[in-house]
């Protein structure tokens, strides 16, 4: 069990990081991996729902992307500025912030800019756009208030003035297709800075396949923030903080993963984030998974217990990366490291708009 971050490097040829989707979401690659023995299988995604079981409990992240980006200048002086979106300073879900009145709230934004940003400078943007730095954070995170003219919310204004936040290893600038395709078919809550990637590759056809096989899905939301791109910087890992996202379990769907973990049927977690969410909102005591809103700064690595999570279905992550972490805390980091080496000598796709990983018993 390492502590390292060193220990959870790979080699990752550059030609095999997805610059693009594929034509159709679910023509990916899927690799199956057994926490049992570590054997893998190479399949196609279609092939998912005769690789679940009925009754299995599927559960989703229905974070939506916002185009959270934002590019401006100084008032003033003209210098370049660049601010991401990142949550309300708030303890409130941004998809509820973002229909108010931009100086309601203040917000936690990344920023960029020539000589720095100050306390007290003002930033302009399109559309009226205008914001107050009112603190600098530290780590490049910023306390921001956004000014506009009246009748305004802040979800129009950046749908005017903002850009789809790409990760930073897709070398390119978003265009028209990624408006829809960098969003899951079911994303509903708009809030996150990244999409939960996992998701990307459902359809409605494959989600009538799943419900035909007797495979049922619950949601939950987790804002995903720009914490799931930024490097991990200490070589020790418990060193390391994660930065605060927000959820929220629906009643229904506390309910549904309570009652699969009573019968004994399997919780299929898509996505990392669906893995901190569900394990987050964890009764310590009772194991049950309670509903409503919270925030987690969980970092789950080798060595943690999971309550919930029996099935994970995810994409292949960063090196080095708190996801790999992840991955290794239920699958092993000796399997993962060697499923990960498989899937780079078979070519698989890598990272978000890449090929994806179901890892079971």
């Amino acid at each position: 069990m390492s502590s390292r971050l060193s220990d959870y490097d790979f080699e990752l040829p550059e030609s095999q990081i997805a610059q693009a989707p594929l034509a159709e979401r679910d023509a990916s690659r899927l690799m199956t991996v057994s926490r049992s023995s570590g054997a893998w299988t190479h399949r196609r995604f279609t092939d998912l729902a005769e690789l679940l079981r009925p009754g299995d409990l599927l559960v989703l992240n229905d974070a939506r992307v916002i185009p959270a980006r934002l590019l401006g200048q100084k008032a003033g002086t003209g210098g370049r500025v660049e601010l991401l979106v990142v949550r309300p300073a708030a303890s409130t879900l941004t998809s509820a912030a973002l229909s108010g009145a931009p100086e309601s709230l203040e917000w936690v934004c990344l920023g960029q800019a020539s000589k720095g940003l100050k306390p007290a400078q003002r930033l302009t943007f399109a559309g009226g756009l205008e914001a107050e730095v009112l603190e600098a954070l530290g780590g490049g995170e910023y306390r921001v208030r956004f000014h506009a003219p009246p009748g305004t919310s802040l979800a129009s204004l950046l749908e005017e003035a903002g850009r789809l936040p790409l990760p930073p290893y897709i070398t390119r600038e978003p265009d028209a297709a990624d408006a829809e395709r960098y969003q899951t078919v079911y994303a509903r809550a708009a809030g996150a800075v990244a999409a939960p990637t996992a998701g990307l590759h459902f359809t409605q056809g494959l989600f009538d396949a799943l419900e035909a096989r007797g495979i049922h899905r619950a949601l939950v939301t987790l804002d995903v923030g720009p914490g799931t791109f930024l490097p991990v910087r200490e070589e020790e890992l418990d060193r390391h903080h994660m930065h605060p996202e927000r959820y929220t379990v629906p009643e229904a769907t506390a309910k549904a993963v309570n009652a699969a973990k009573a019968e004994g049927r399997r919780v299929v977690a898509v996505g990392t984030t669906v893995v901190r969410t569900l394990e987050s909102a964890t009764d310590g005591q009772t194991g049950r998974l309670r509903e409503g809103p919270g925030e987690t700064t969980l970092f789950i690595r080798p060595g943690f217990t999971f309550r919930q999570v029996d099935v994970l279905l995810t994409n292949f992550h960063l090196p080095r990366s708190t996801l790999v972490v992840l991955v290794s805390a239920l699958l092993g980091r000796e399997r993962t490291l060697a499923a990960y080496a498989e899937a780079v000598g078979a070519g698989y796709r890598f990272f978000s708009y890449g090929d994806a990983m179901l890892v079971s018993e």
